[in-house]
Parts: C-alpha cells; structure tokens; sequence
C-alpha cells in the first residue's frame, strides 16, 4: 500500500482527496550516471489549522484540520485535507476532502493563501444534511526557519444546511518534499540514500478491543480495526507516526479515532522488542459519548521479527478521554510490513527496489439502503484509494470514503484488503479485482454498517503520456447489520508511482 496520502479518516492515516492522483506526476526529473532516469523530486507543505465554527443554537464546535499540499508550481498547491472536532460536544465528527490553493510571496518571508476546501463527512448528530463542506479561506503566513506560522479567516458552509460560520483561526505549516521513481525502473535494485514518497518506513493492519464502561453507563466493549503508518528512529523499531481505526461492531459503527503517535523500542532478543507507545488524537461517533472528541492513550507493547521485512505484534493499555466511554482498557494486534529498505537512511550501500504504488481520489455509489427511519436511499461517498504492490500482479490496498450525497452525512466506510491486476500496459486498458473487510457507519445508515465486506472488478484505462488511470468498479458491499449485499459502483483518478522497497 501507497504511504503518500497519510492520514485520511479511518483507514490510514488520515486524508483524503479527489484527483490528489494528478500530483505525483509533476516534479524535477534527471538522469543519473548510467543515463536511466533519476527520481523525481516534488515539494510539498503539511500544515495544522485550529478554528472554532459556530453551529445553529449558538454551539460552538472547535475544528483542528490538517493538510498535505503538493507543489503544482506557478503558485499553485493542490492536496488532501481532513478535520476533526477537538472541543465542544460533537466529539466523532469528521470531514474528509480535497483542497486547492494559490500562494503569492510578498517578501520578507511572509506569504498570503488563498484557497477553497470540499469535503465530505460530519458525525456525532451535526445537522450536515448531505456531509458535503465548503471552506473557502485565507491566510498569512510568517516564516520561522522551516516552519510557517499565522493566522486565517474562513467560511464554513454545508449547503442546504444552516450552518453558515465565518471565523479566524490559527495555523502552522511546515515543508516536505517528496520523491519518487519512473515506472521504467520498476523491479530495478536502485540506491536508496533517503526514503521516498512521504517518509513511511512500514504500513501496519491493526485490531483493538475497547473496553470502556461503569456502574452508571454499563460496560461498553466494540472492536475497532484500522491501520498504522510509521517512520522508524532506530534500528530497534522506535518510529513516531500516524493511525486510524474505525468501529467494526454493529453497536458502536461509526465510531473512529484518527491520532499520532510515538514509541520507545527496547531489544530483548534477536528480533523481540518490548516498548512504549504513547498517542494522541480525535475520536467519537457511532452513539459513543465522547465530549468535545480529545483523547490520548499509552501503551505497552511487544513485537517479533517473522521474516525480513515482517513483524507481528500486540499493545495493551489505555485510552482516556473526556468522558467515561473514553475511559478505557484496550488491547491490540498488528502485523506490519516494511515499505522501505529495513537499514535506515544514511546506511552504507542501501538499496531497495522499486515497486509500484498508486493513488488517488474517489467516488463510491451504494445502492439504496437502510436508512435509520425505515426508508432506503442511495449514498454517495468522496474518498481517497492507496495501493502497494507485492508482485507484478498482486497489491494490497486501502480505502476510506465519507458521504457527502444521499442525506447521510457522518457516513464513513473504511477498508482494507488486497487485488490483482493484469500487467499494466504503456496505452490502453487494465482489468482487476479486489477484496477488502472493514467498517463503516453513521449519517442514519444502517442497511451498511458494521463490520464490510466489499468485493468488486474494475476496469482502467491510462489517461494521455502520464502514468494515470480513470477506473471504474462495480461490486457489492455486504453488513454486520444483515440484510442483503447492496450493489456498489467506483469511479477513480488513480496515479502510479515507483518507490524502492525490501
């Protein structure tokens, strides 16, 4: 699975976004000393935005927002985006899209931004109507050595809502870059002096039990499933990193946590470490009282090398938050796969090789559904796709999704899972299928929530001379919840990309 995206909502990290998949093929391009082509380097900007939207009834909702913005050059940055409520009490609200700026410098390292959010989501009762956001916004911007800091005003709007709110807010930025291959390379053993893409060195597939309650709420215990993108500090496996997960119980769906985190491995053996883990981050939905949506957690952990590029692992601990349902005991398997070379950067002689991976932006169609009145509609989704592959054919690959049609807004799905694919050709089509488990819930749907099962065949065909493909899939959703599998159809601008790897 790709690392590009990061974090999305719940499956991975934690960002989402429709046509990101057009950016990775801009950047710098060379050649090396043999004359093959060289990797391409492309800037990019990470940036934390803090605001309080102010909802009818006089609520106030305080909105932490993170994006990842590509270099398109000319001024222009185009990227994922996710938000979260961190105050207030509409803890598990969550929206998910895409944003485009335009950056004019005026000197003395300041900088305006001017830009335009659509998004998809809510969550925990907000009156979103069909989940889609608006937020046109501008900011200023001061350099502070490689960071930016300032301030910006933005409307927040869900149209067909009454929520309408103009506020300032805060922001800090910082700059990235990211690398990638040729496709020619694919399969090459290349050096491998710095990481490629955003930096992740391992992607890892997690499940949880959350085990919450008291005498006066009763016991609360869900499953949660969800993933785990990491950087390593050391060779023991310390890493700091970003995760999600998502509620795969019919009786908390819809619940999620998006959170960073950071470990401290100790060796005890050859390839067995023993670690803490601590986290912090955004949580709630699915009917779990959460308050404002602030949560932290620490955990022990123990981990065991199966094979080169390979470990299992296990965290017990516990997660605190506002209220007693975030007051809770957890314990969590994971299995990770290395996405870089194992030796750190900086190694000598480390080489990977290049493997693909692809992503992009989506839309998901699921046919009419049970709906929480008794009355079944469609639902439309906006959602980001990540793919690695394991092979010339296989892939694993991730998906989230967050409603932004249909009147379901705070309906999110998350999926995990693996494909194939035929061999894919300079012009022309693609075929392949996949399969993937996870969860989903909120915005009223019932009829697909729970615990997914989604399987589907798509078809793709490359887009001009750049390694992108418009896919279209068809399948069937099936629920926890009962009932029968509910046709669904993808439509997706994916981009393809080299990365070394093991």
């Amino acid at each position: 699975m790709s690392r590009g995206a990061g974090p999305g909502r719940p499956a991975a990290a934690t960002l989402l976004a429709l046509g990101v998949g057009l950016v990775p093929a801009a950047g710098v391009r060379a050649a090396d000393a043999t004359g093959a082509e060289a990797p391409a380097t492309q800037a990019v900007a990470f940036g934390l935005v803090f605001e309080t939207v102010h909802l009818p009834g006089h609520e106030r909702l305080g909105l932490v927002g993170g994006h990842l913005l590509f270099d398109l050059g000319q001024g222009l940055w185009l990227g994922p985006v996710t938000y979260g409520a961190a105050t207030g009490q509409r803890g598990g609200f969550f929206v998910g899209g895409v944003e485009l700026q335009r950056r004019w410098a005026l000197g003395q390292g300041l900088t305006v931004a001017a830009g335009l959010s659509l998004g998809g989501g809510g969550g925990a009762a907000a009156p979103v109507g069909n989940g889609l956001m608006l937020r046109p916004a501008v900011a200023l911007l001061q350099d502070i050595g490689p960071l930016q800091a300032g301030l910006t005003w933005s409307s927040v709007r869900f149209p067909g809502t009454a929520i309408r709110s103009q506020q300032a807010g805060l922001l800090l930025a910082w700059r990235g870059r990211f690398d990638h291959w040729p496709l020619a390379r694919l399969g090459e053993r290349v050096p491998a002096d710095q990481r490629s893409g955003l930096g992740f060195d391992s992607f890892a597939v997690t499940s949880a039990q959350h085990r919450a309650g008291s005498a006066a709420t009763g016991p609360q215990r869900f499953q949660l499933v969800g993933a785990r993108l990491a950087q390593r500090r050391d060779a023991q496996g310390s890493d700091w990193g970003l995760e999600a997960a998502a509620a795969a119980q019919g009786s908390a769906a819809g619940y999620m946590e998006i959170l960073a985190h950071a470990s401290q491995a100790w060796a005890l053996t050859e390839g067995l470490t023993l670690g803490l883990r601590g986290a912090v981050g955004l949580g709630g939905g699915g009917g779990v009282p959460t308050g404002g949506g602030a949560l932290q957690r620490l955990d022990g952990t123990l981990s065991l090398a199966l094979q080169p590029g390979w470990r299992v692992g296990a965290a017990w601990g516990r997660t605190h938050g506002a209220t007693p349902s975030l007051h809770a005991r957890r314990a969590e398997l994971w299995l990770a796969a290395d996405l870089e070379p194992a030796a750190l950067p900086g190694s000598p002689g480390r080489t990977g090789t290049v493997r693909r991976s692809t992503w992009g932006g989506a839309l998901l169609h699921i046919a009419p559904t049970l709906r929480g009145d008794g009355s079944r509609r469609a639902v439309d989704a906006l959602g980001l796709v990540l793919e690695r592959a394991v092979g010339e054919h296989a892939y694993f690959t991730g998906q989230t999704y967050s409603a932004l049609g249909g009147g379901a807004g705070g309906y999110s799905v998350g999926l995990i899972g693996g494909g194939w694919a035929t061999r894919a050709a300079p012009v022309g089509w693609q075929a392949g299928a996949e399969l993937l488990a996870g969860g989903a819930g909120g915005g009223g749907v019932r009829g697909s929530s729970g615990a997914l099962l989604m399987a589907q065949v798509w078809a793709g065909h490359r887009l001009g001379a750049a390694d992108q493909q418009l896919r279209l899939g068809l399948g069937a959703l099936a629920s926890s919840a009962g009932g029968p599998a509910r046709p669904a159809a993808t439509l997706s601008w994916t981009a393809a990309f080299g990365q070394p790897g093991p």
